[in-house]
């Protein structure tokens, strides 16, 4: 069963839901002009990324912090790629945040300057996987597929959005060297979110206080993003959501592909990715209760 092109738009080998993109834009994007002090929040997709956002937003903006500024988590940090409102990044104060699940090849020139900050956030991709199963039966702008087994074998063989998962952080792996880049996992965060935010912090030569970071934990936390009309998209975009089957922020957990995939699944998605995984320079967590 292959995938719907009434959902899905192929960019130069790299697959987009059909109505994030413009073509013409993205052509544009080679030549965006980055400066020395943008931050870049790169992910594949449903590996953390709206979590990541809401950190590195609080990490800058105190006004997030502190409620007086009631920009939705997109617009505090928007992604690059899905500007179909031809937003005027160029002109956007500093510093500019940006968001990203483009592969390597694909983002600006300039981001190879050394300088920009790059922040790489990546999840064990039988939850991602799962999560954006979930997704996609949520969502609008992707063909909902009913039978798990059909999602994770076209997840495998990287016809989703988003492309092939080992494709994706392989690449920004193997031309680490190339950027100024911090790779996290999801994991890792999850597991000591005030650690991994000082991480952050450490990287992008910003420092606060202890008060502050209590808070921005407190901030991101699953609980609080979820009644917050700021961060939660199923409160600021809802038309984008069939609500009646899951929300956007669902639950964030590590190992919940236990839940959903069966033994024979389970060996499968190894037989497919274990070798080139081993090869990674990361270690991935599986199940809440593993250690790193």
């Amino acid at each position: 069963m292959e995938p719907s092109e009434k959902y899905m738009i192929e960019y130069k080998g790299f697959y987009f839901a059909r109505d994030t993109v413009i073509p013409e834009y993205l052509d544009s994007l080679e030549d965006f002009e980055i400066r020395d002090n943008d931050v870049f929040l790169v992910t594949y997709p449903k590996s953390g990324t709206m979590w990541s956002q809401q950190i590195l937003s609080l990490i800058y903006h105190e006004g997030h912090r502190d409620g007086t500024e009631n920009l939705t988590i997109m617009d505090r940090v928007p992604w690059l790629e899905h500007n179909i409102d031809n937003t005027d990044y160029v002109n956007r104060t500093s510093p500019r945040l940006f968001t990203t699940h483009l592969p390597y090849r694909l983002v600006p020139k300039g981001l190879r300057n050394g300088r920009t900050k790059v922040i790489y956030v990546a999840r064990n991709p039988k939850d991602v996987c799962v999560s954006l199963y979930h997704y996609s039966k949520t969502s609008v702008l992707l063909e909902e597929v009913e039978d798990f087994n059909i999602f994770m074998e076209r997840f495998l063989a990287g016809k989703v959005i988003g492309s092939s998962w080992l494709d994706h952080i392989e690449g920004w792996s193997a031309h680490r060297d190339d950027f100024n880049i911090l790779f996290l996992t999801y994991e890792e965060m999850k597991k000591d979110v005030r650690n991994s935010i000082l991480k952050i912090c450490n990287f992008l030569g910003k420092r606060l206080t202890d008060k502050v970071i209590d808070d921005i934990v407190d901030k991101a936390s699953m609980a609080n993003m979820r009644v917050d009309p700021r961060t939660n998209p199923d409160i600021f975009v809802p038309t984008l959501f069939d609500l009646s089957k899951g929300s956007f922020l669902r639950k964030g957990t590590i190992g919940d592909w236990k839940d959903m995939m069966t033994v024979a699944q389970s060996e499968r998605f190894d037989c497919v990715v274990k070798e080139r995984m081993e090869k990674l320079p990361f270690k991935f967590c599986w199940d809440i209760k593993d250690d790193f």
